[in-house]
């Protein structure tokens, strides 16, 4: 095996899929639980709804349905897991990537979120909202057959949205907010120092020269581990209206502006193996293009009875801005990676029904399709999937001014065959990577509201 590794090999073999996520409870990289009350409804309240403040997140325009001062506050516990089945991989000359751990990929996380307004006066409302848009947090085993496509992703995400809304009529608010952003990231895989090694001794010798195919036939027996870790902070906008049609019926409206990200960092390199170590490249700099997506939330809420409303929430994302990876290097050089992702939709329809003047009952049912196009384009780090998602929860008020809402939320996710071809350029040091993955997820979420 070669003494020196060509960096940029080793380096576009982490970070040409870095800074992607995924989030198993919502499709690509989004999370939607800011607040236990939508959760709780399968979010076909989220842009109608406006029960409290932290609809706001949702719908600027929300904290306009809402009289004098609250504040909100809640967090969401996500059980996702992830598991690739009849799997295999091989380095690009064909030699199997063998392992007895595990394929398993999915971890928790924790998700809070806070949001108050106040009544300036009898036509606007202030508010400001922290929650996180977007996230993931995913680990394999080191030693996993993938561990050269991912082994850890991190991603997290907030977002300050101080909202002014504006009560243009008895019926109608009009909201703006301003949104800055600041993301987060590490991500991490291993580095085939073999077959990097082959690839560097067959520009030079030729493939089909004996002292490559030696170097080739130790593909996944020499390993050293890269990491790449990023921030930046990013800015853009919401704005929301909310329509009272009639003293029973609500509509809803919200558009999300897209928010450019430069996420600057390091990649890092080491082995336990001091061979590799010593053929390792210096810690470098980077940095990697990510652009959050817009979306458009249109929603009706209905109050059937004195006890029973319904609603339904139909949201549009556009992925479709999330076409290509470029990675550029301290060194000047760069990479870019082609995700070719979709714009989606999401659909929701749920139900209230009121037991008392304390307890109000939450259920809901939802299908989200998947950005990903199809098998090529998905990856151990996005092994996203087509879901459809069942909640229910309860909200309790002691007193008209407390209320305490508990949901839960049971995600199914279609199995998502992935197909990574090791012949492609950008896959040519990870190697190939097929299997079928299968995806499911629990959420639990917490809040509490208080109104003053």
């Amino acid at each position: 095996m070669p003494h020196h590794l060509n960096r940029l090999t080793i380096a576009i073999a982490l970070a040409s899929t870095a800074l992607i996520a995924g989030q198993a409870a919502a499709s690509g990289f989004q999370v939607r639980e800011q607040s236990a009350k939508t959760l709780a409804n399968a979010m076909s309240n989220a842009t109608a709804g406006a029960e409290d403040v932290s609809f706001m997140a949702y719908n600027p325009a929300a904290i306009g349905n809402i009289d004098g001062s609250q504040v909100a506050g809640g967090v969401a516990y996500i059980d996702a897991s992830f598991e690739l089945q009849d799997g295999n991989a091989s380095s690009v000359f064909g030699v199997p990537y063998t392992s007895d751990a595990s394929n398993q990929g999915g971890e928790s996380a924790v998700v809070p979120s806070f949001a108050a307004k106040t009544r300036l006066n009898e036509w606007f409302d202030l508010g400001l909202a922290i929650y996180a848009p977007y996230g993931l947090s995913t680990k394999y085993d080191e030693d996993w057959i993938g561990r050269y496509h991912a082994v850890e992703t991190e991603l997290t995400t907030i977002d300050f949205q101080p909202t002014l809304n504006y009560r243009a009529t008895e019926r109608l608010n009009l909201a703006v907010g301003l949104r800055a952003q600041y993301a987060d990231a590490t991500l991490s895989n291993s580095v085939d120092a073999a077959t990097i090694g082959a690839l560097e001794a067959a520009q030079l010798l030729g493939p089909t020269d004996p002292r490559v195919q030696a170097a080739a036939s130790n593909a996944g027996q020499a390993d050293g581990f890269a990491e790449v870790t990023g921030d930046d902070w990013g800015y853009g906008y919401t704005v929301g209206a909310l329509f009272q049609v009639t003293e029973k019926t609500r509509l809803g409206a919200s558009y999300r502006s897209e928010i450019d990200l430069t996420l600057e960092g390091e990649v890092d390199y080491s082995s336990d193996n001091p061979q590799v170590a010593a053929g390792l490249p210096d810690n470098q700099g980077g940095t990697a293009d990510l652009t959050t997506p817009a979306n458009l939330n249109l929603g009706v809420y209905h109050q059937l009875t004195d006890r029973l409303a319904l609603m339904a929430n139909a949201e549009w994302t556009e992925w479709s801005s999330f076409d290509e990876l470029v990675v550029e290097f301290e060194d000047g050089t760069d990479s870019a990676t082609t995700e070719n992702w979709d714009d989606t939709w999401a659909f929701s329809v749920g139900a209230n029904y009121a037991l008392n003047n304390q307890w109000l009952l939450r259920a809901g049912l939802g299908v989200d399709e998947s950005p990903v196009p199809s098998a090529e384009f998905r990856t151990p780090r996005v092994p996203d999937a087509d879901r459809q998602w069942a909640t229910l929860g309860a909200t309790w008020m002691p007193s008209p001014e407390l209320g305490i809402t508990a949901g839960y939320m049971h995600v199914f996710a279609d199995d998502g065959d992935i197909d990574q071809d090791g012949s492609k350029e950008e896959n040519a040091t990870k190697g190939s990577l097929n299997g079928t993955y299968e995806v499911e997820a629990d959420v639990f979420a917490l809040s509490v509201d208080y109104r003053f």
